[in-house]
C-alpha cells in the first residue's frame, strides 16, 4: 500500500500546486475580477460573473496625497504582481497620517477649494484621485475608497453639518460611479459611533453614496481595540460587506461576526501591521491571516506601519518577507474551495490539541489552533499557531482524504505522517518551517 499512498500524494501535490484560482476572472472570459454582490448564503463576496472573491488586500491608506501619477501606477503595479487585489485608500489625509496641512497633496492641491468646507470640492484634486482609482482599475485593483475617513476628519462633518456631509456622499458617488473597482469604506476608527450625532453625519455620507452610486458595495470600519460593522446594527442598510477591526486574536472577532443572525459576509479590515502595534515578526501576521481565514472569512488586508502612511524610507519596506508570506496564504486558500469552508467551533474535526481559545489579549501569546472543513467533507485546513500533536476526527472527511502539512512561510508541502488514516488520528508537526518557526498548517484533501 505505500507506494499507491505515495504516487497518490505526490499527484495531490502537484494538483495543488497547478490549480489556479477559483476567482479567476479570465476563466469566464473578463480581464479583472470586481466584488459586485453576496453569495446566497451571506458567507462571501461574488464578483461580476457570480464567481467567489477572496479579498486579498494592502492598506496604503495615503497614497493619494503622497505619490505623483506616476509613481501609483508603479505602486499598483507591485501589488498586482504581488499577489494583492485591493487597496485601501483614504480620500482625505490629515498630516498625522502622511497628508499635509489642508488635506493637500505632496504639491500643495487641496481636496477644497475653501478649506475645510465640503460644498466646495476642488476640480483639480479629485481629477488626481480619479485618474488614480484608473489606474488601479488597469492593474485590477479594488480600491477600499474612504469618503471621509473618521479618525482624522469627524470634526470636518461635525463642522459641515448632516446637509453637506449628504451633499458631498452624493459628488462622490456621480464622480465614481462609472469605475467597476471601489468598495465604499465608511468610517475608520469610529470611536464615537454610539454617538447619535456623530454617526448620523457618517451616515449622511453614505447615504448620499448610496443614493447617486448605488450598485458599489459598502462597508464601515467602527472602533478599536476590536469591533465589527454590526455592532452598529443601524448601519445594516447601508452596508453589505463586515469589518471586522481587532488588535487581539482574530479569530475572535471574525467568528463573532460569522455568527450574527443574518450575517453579512465578514473580512478582516484591521488588525496588527507589520512593523507597528503588537508585532514581534512574521509570524505576528501569520497568525492573524490563518485564523482569520479558517474562521469563515472572505479575505483580509494586510497592514505595514510603513506604508499605510508612507514615512520616511517606506520604499524599503514594500516587498517583505510578511507580504510575501501573505500571497502564499491567499495562494494556498484561492487554490481550493475556500467559500465552503465551515469553522469547526464545536471541535468535531480538530477533536484534541487546539489550546485554549482566548478573545482577549496578545497574538503573539495565543496557542490556539483553528479548523474548518468543508460540508462535502472533502477539504479541511488547520492552522496550529505552535507546535503540538493534534488529534482529528477522519470520520469527518471522505473516505481516503490525503493529509499534508503546509509550511506557511515559504509554501511547500510535506506528506503528513500518517498520511491517510481512519477515526481519530494523531499528527505531529514536521520540526521547525522554513523560518524557523513552530507554526504549520494541516490540508486534508480527497480526490473523489
Amino acid at each position: 500500500m505505500r507506494i499507491p499512498i505515495l504516487v497518490a500524494a505526490t499527484v495531490l501535490v502537484s494538483s495543488f500546486l497547478a490549480t489556479p484560482s477559483v476567482q479567476s476572472p479570465e476563466d469566464s472570459g473578463v480581464r479583472y475580477a470586481w466584488p459586485t454582490s453576496v453569495s446566497a448564503n451571506g458567507r462571501y463576496l461574488l464578483d461580476q460573473v457570480g464567481r467567489p472573491y477572496l479579498i486579498s488586500g494592502d492598506s496604503p491608506q495615503g497614497l493619494f496625497v503622497t505619490m505623483s501619477q506616476e509613481q501609483a501606477e508603479d505602486y499598483f503595479a507591485d501589488r498586482r504582481a504581488g499577489g494583492f487585489n485591493a487597496l485601501w485608500i483614504n480620500s482625505l489625509v490629515p498630516p498625522d497620517q502622511g497628508g499635509h496641512p489642508d488635506d493637500a497633496t505632496y504639491d500643495g492641491i487641496t481636496p477644497f477649494t475653501k478649506v475645510g468646507d465640503l460644498s466646495t470640492p476642488n476640480p483639480a484634486y479629485w481629477d488626481r484621485v480619479e485618474h488614480m482609482v484608473a489606474a488601479a482599475r488597469d492593474e485590477g485593483l479594488t480600491i477600499w475608497l474612504t469618503p471621509v475617513e473618521t479618525c482624522g476628519h469627524l470634526q470636518l462633518l461635525r463642522d459641515n453639518g448632516i446637509d453637506k456631509a449628504h451633499a458631498f456622499g452624493q459628488f462622490l458617488g456621480r464622480r465614481f460611479v462609472k469605475y467597476p473597482n471601489i468598495v465604499w469604506f465608511n468610517g475608520c476608527d469610529l470611536q464615537t459611533w454610539q454617538d447619535p450625532n456623530d454617526t448620523a453625519l457618517v451616515q449622511a455620507v453614505a447615504r448620499g453614496l448610496k443614493e447617486t452610486d448605488p450598485a458599489h458595495l459598502q462597508t464601515v470600519e467602527l472602533n478599536y481595540l476590536t469591533s465589527g460593522s454590526l455592532d452598529d446594527p443601524t448601519w445594516r442598510p447601508y452596508i453589505k460587506i463586515d469589518s471586522a477591526y481587532t488588535y487581539y486574536p482574530t479569530y475572535a472577532q471574525v467568528l463573532k461576526e460569522y455568527n450574527r443572525e443574518n450575517p453579512l459576509p465578514v473580512y478582516m479590515v484591521e488588525a496588527n501591521y507589520e512593523d507597528e502595534h503588537d508585532y514581534t515578526g512574521p509570524k505576528t501576521l501569520r497568525r492573524q491571516e490563518y485564523w482569520t481565514m479558517t474562521s469563515g472569512a472572505t479575505g483580509q488586508l494586510y497592514g505595514s506601519g510603513w506604508t499605510w502612511q508612507f514615512k520616511p524610507g517606506w520604499e524599503s519596506h514594500v516587498d517583505t518577507q510578511g507580504t510575501r508570506e501573505f500571497r502564499l496564504m491567499t495562494e494556498l486558500f484561492r487554490s481550493s474551495r475556500w467559500y465552503d469552508l465551515v469553522p469547526d467551533q464545536d471541535h468535531k474535526l480538530l477533536t484534541a490539541g487546539y489550546g485554549t481559545p482566548n478573545p482577549w489579549g496578545s497574538v503573539n501569546d495565543n496557542d490556539y489552533a483553528t479548523a474548518a472543513r468543508t460540508a462535502d467533507g472533502r477539504l479541511a485546513v488547520i492552522y496550529l499557531p505552535t507546535a503540538r500533536p493534534i488529534t482529528v476526527d477522519l470520520s469527518q472527511l471522505r473516505p481516503g482524504a490525503i493529509a499534508f502539512w503546509y509550511d506557511p512561510t515559504d509554501g511547500a508541502y510535506r506528506l503528513a505522517s500518517p498520511p491517510v488514516g481512519r477515526g481519530q488520528v494523531t499528527f505531529t508537526p514536521p520540526g521547525r518551517n522554513h523560518s524557523g518557526d513552530d507554526d504549520w498548517v494541516l490540508r486534508i484533501a480527497s480526490f473523489g
